[in-house]
């Protein structure tokens, strides 16, 4: 019997446990001052009415590499995790509709490029989180906001535009920056933090970070649709934090298949989820991950201004033993397409040497998705 989302979510949740008990959450005081990476976090708890606030460690001077995760490839999981547990967050139980200048002010703090002091007090002592929801990376001890100074803040200028754009929607404000070349992790806190769109408010960050995703990698898709499709099978593969990935791709029109499995309690577990030119009608059983990937797909075949058939296929392995968020399947996948592809003759080959080096056989995920099953019952120039 495959293990139940309930016992993957009480696996993790001791693994979590686990790594606070041996690293931390050992700060605990009514107050913190700190340089922000810049970073803000809106919770979910509690919707519409939301915990809002900014996330700050006890240290001062450049911290942005605590909240930019498209600077933690290659960084192993304890890296990550000691990284996450020196942001302390701070908190005010705000409707989402909130204005005013407690939200300016962290709108400011979202927007800035550089690493603004802050100064906080707290009701009372902080207190360790115990929780994580697996789209975003952990963070440490939480405390409700008395007061909140900042200052030494810089403005990103591209940012600050669109901020002060009301007639521009949340989408196009999305991609533009995208396009200007902010990061994706920066956009996400600014979609969080309800600077995007005519009628705004906050997001929280699980969602924001999904939603940015969608948006972005539609966009894409949109744009590769216009391109000859390639004519070779191509495999990359990338490995980190535990994780496998395989990356097949195939002449055809775009279609594009994601499929995890994970192991818990000695079983294996498996989700897929896929879509065609249309896009994808319904959340995805394997959440964020599956956006973050097809970003990093689409902005390789945007660059060689390709489109072709995709498959990914993600091992998890029990060493990833903390999520740290969907960012790291996004910078994941652009790793591997940076990377010089193994080619292969026919569908088949191109899906044995993706399945290469996992312990995962190639029948097993044959038998989980839905694309490949269909595209082996019928020739590829059937669907031209």
């Amino acid at each position: 019997m495959s293990p139940t989302a309930k016992d993957i979510r009480t696996s993790i949740e001791q693994n979590w446990k686990e790594y606070l008990s041996r690293y931390g959450n050992l700060f605990s005081s009514d107050s913190i001052s700190g340089s922000s990476p810049p970073s803000v976090f809106v919770g979910s708890y509690g919707y519409p009415k939301v915990g809002v606030g900014p996330m700050v460690p006890p240290i001062h001077g450049d911290t942005s590499l605590l909240d930019l995760p498209e600077k933690w490839l290659g960084k192993t999981l304890e890296d990550i995790v000691n990284f996450r547990l020196k942001l302390v967050r701070g908190i005010q139980n705000v409707p989402v509709t909130q204005q005013g200048r407690y939200i300016e002010s962290l709108q400011e703090l979202a927007m800035s490029s550089n690493t603004p002091d802050s100064d906080i007090v707290f009701q009372k002592h902080t207190i360790p989180t115990t929780s994580i929801d697996g789209e975003s990376a952990p963070f440490g001890p939480i405390g409700e906001i008395k007061t909140a100074k900042f200052s030494n803040m810089s403005t990103n200028q591209t940012i600050e535009k669109t901020y002060y754009d009301r007639d521009l929607k949340a989408e196009d404000a999305v991609v533009s920056l995208y396009d200007s070349g902010i990061e994706i992790s920066k956009i996400q806190k600014c979609f969080s933090i309800g600077m995007f769109g005519k009628e705004r408010k906050l997001v929280p960050t699980r969602w924001s970070i999904t939603a940015t995703d969608d948006i972005i990698s539609k966009n894409l898709v949109a744009e590769i649709l216009d391109y000859t499709t390639i004519d070779t099978y191509q495999v990359f593969t990338h490995e980190h934090l535990g994780n496998l990935f395989s990356i097949l791709l195939f002449p055809h029109r775009w279609i594009f298949e994601m499929e995890e499995a994970w192991y818990t309690k000695g079983e294996i577990g498996f989700g897929a989820d896929s879509e065609d030119a249309n896009g994808i009608d319904h959340y995805p059983s394997i959440a964020g991950a599956y956006f973050a990937a097809k970003i990093g797909v689409a902005e390789y075949l945007k660059r060689k201004q390709r489109q072709a058939g995709v498959l990914i296929l993600r091992e998890i392995r029990p060493e990833y033993a903390v999520p740290v968020g969907v960012w790291q399947v996004r910078e994941a996948i652009r790793a591997a397409m940076s990377k010089i592809p193994v080619l292969a003759e026919t569908l088949d080959s191109g899906l044995s040497l993706a399945c290469k080096y996992m312990s995962i056989s190639k029948n097993e995920w044959l038998s989980k998705g839905t694309t490949l099953k269909m595209l082996k019952q019928k020739s590829i120039a059937d669907y031209f």
